[in-house]
């Protein structure tokens, strides 16, 4: 069976992870940890970054940056992963959920103003496979009610946002604080891994203590202070020099992996527009604003019924395609928690998206499989 996702090695890894075992520490914040920091800040813009053990601990640590209390209203779209919300609902938060735009499953940013009570702290926009949402009037919005946007930017390594000034950001660099992960479904992949990308720098010394529990241990290391103790709230978010030794490995490559999971990307949209076109099917939609990392090639059927027919065609001849999230305002756990307005488009790509297999050992012969799998 050709396999949704297949974890891509470079070959490096256990040499690097190795090498980290070698140097008598493996815990955190060592020198893989350091050199993986050094390399997005300064490829990418980010003002700070701190590698953690998964994304989903990166959000919950810029919940705890941004004062995050009971009470407080955080806006987000509902057609996103559990992750976006357990980590604002930790700290108390009512989540406010979006609509989903008509053409991509990011939140509809024409839709966010009419959400915003004096009650909304921040907005959590998610760029739906590697694609930016509109991040002008995202930020605008933020500067107008005083708000903090905090990226969730999981799919996004390596994409870029354009603004009305002309100027190309990269995901993750344009909001106060954002998320990644490096989970082994995404480009590039740790096994389990994230980071948080700090921005606004009124957060870095403060994260960094939350980031170390609690202390300023980070500091006492820098002989900054002669000795650290327990300063704020925190927690144990830091990976182990064996997550950071591998994602270094991952890192060397990375334009080689981009280059390759394009060229996949590429070979399904040319191979499938006819057929989609033809079956009123909507193929991958990337707004002028915005770039392509190839994270996921993924379909929007018309009506369930054509989702589930081509899943199980598709299963039949052993090829393994899935669908994805589950609008989170419909969840067993949230659905009397919703404020009640019908977000129709977010059920619309619950019900009728498909992801394709998309992984950098994916072969050309097995694209055609699958692509003249679902055209005859």
């Amino acid at each position: 069976m050709i396999p949704f996702n297949k974890p891509h090695l470079t070959g490096k890894e256990t040499h690097y992870m190795y090498d980290a075992v070698s140097t008598g520490k493996i815990s955190g914040n060592g020198k893989y940890t350091k050199m993986c920091q050094d390399f997005f800040e300064k490829r990418y813009g980010f003002k700070k970054c701190l590698l953690t053990t998964s994304c989903t601990d990166a959000l919950e640590m810029a919940a705890l940056l941004i004062n995050i209390e009971p009470g407080d209203e955080v806006i987000m779209p509902s057609y996103t992963f559990v992750s976006t919300s357990n980590a604002f609902v930790l700290r108390g938060a009512t989540i406010i959920f979006a609509d989903s735009a008509p053409d991509n499953p990011n939140l509809d940013a024409s839709k966010i103003e009419a959400l915003i009570t004096p009650k909304t702290k921040a907005i959590v926009p998610v760029h739906y496979a590697g694609t930016a949402c509109d991040m002008d009037q995202i930020m605008a919005l933020a500067d107008k009610y005083n708000l903090f946007v905090v990226e969730d930017a999981a799919q996004a390594i390596d994409s870029f946002y354009t603004g009305k000034d002309g100027v190309k950001r990269a995901l993750g660099s344009i909001g106060h604080l954002a998320a990644f992960s490096f989970h082994e479904t995404k480009n590039i992949i740790s096994g389990e891994g994230g980071m948080l990308a700090i921005n606004d720098l009124q957060f870095a010394n403060r994260a960094e203590i939350i980031w170390e529990k609690g202390t300023n241990r980070s500091s006492f290391f820098r002989g900054e202070v002669d000795k650290y103790g327990w300063v704020d709230m925190g927690s144990s978010f830091l990976p182990s020099e064996i997550i950071s030794a591998f994602l270094w490995a991952q890192l060397e490559e990375l334009d080689t992996i981009q280059a390759k999971r394009k060229h996949i990307w590429e070979q399904y949209y040319t191979q499938l527009e006819s057929w989609a076109r033809a079956h009123a099917v909507q193929l991958p939609h990337v707004p002028n604003y915005a770039t392509n990392n190839a994270h996921m090639f993924y379909l929007v059927c018309k009506d369930l019924d054509q989702r589930t027919a081509l899943i199980e065609k598709l299963k039949a001849n052993e090829i393994w395609c899935v669908f994805h999230y589950l609008s989170l305002h419909k969840s067993p756990f949230y659905a009397d928690k919703h404020y009640g307005a019908a977000l129709d488009y977010s059920d619309h790509y619950s019900d009728c998206l498909i992801r394709l297999p998309l992984f950098y050992d994916l072969e050309d012969e097995q694209i055609q499989k699958i692509t003249h799998c679902m055209t005859t």
